[in-house]
């Protein structure tokens, strides 16, 4: 199993994650990172929407060249302290399960394509989409294990 199937594997599995199980008023409390379990599931939204970008432009755009987002700004600006919790959870859902779709459906040839984000050297598109997974996966642990 490649990489990026295992990271598709686990995205599916992920989708699954008992946020719903979180009650509404502890996802307010702050942990030690200093965010609350809504700004955590926010920033992976912020994520998602940065992602998405990456993985459609690096499919036809080999070796771009794109910024990386202010995350905390992002956070803020979207205020995703004040937003319901099951509202948070339903589009945290819903777009990535549109990545999945995405992952699952990458022409193969373009895997290797490359994208510089940031001042990071540059990565090919599979390694972008593998690490989403591994990003998203380590803030879900924060989120269920408080």
């Amino acid at each position: 199993m490649s990489n990026l199937e295992s990271a598709v594997k686990e995205l599916h599995a992920l989708l699954n994650s008992p946020l719903a199980s979180v009650p509404q008023p502890d996802a307010h409390i702050k942990g030690p990172e200093g965010w609350t379990r809504k700004q955590i599931l926010g920033h992976l939204i912020d994520s998602a929407a940065n992602n998405h970008h990456r993985f459609v432009r690096a499919q036809f755009e080999p070796g771009m060249s794109i910024p990386s987002y202010a995350q905390k700004e992002w956070v803020a600006a979207n205020q995703y302290s004040v937003r319901p919790w099951n509202e948070l959870i339903e589009l945290w859902t819903i777009y990535n399960r549109h990545l999945l779709f995405l992952m699952e459906h990458v022409p193969k040839n373009v895997l290797a394509n490359t994208c510089k984000v940031g001042q990071d050297e540059p990565a090919t598109l599979e390694f972008l989409m593998v690490d989403y997974v591994r990003h998203l996966k380590h803030h879900l642990d924060q989120i269920l294990s408080r």
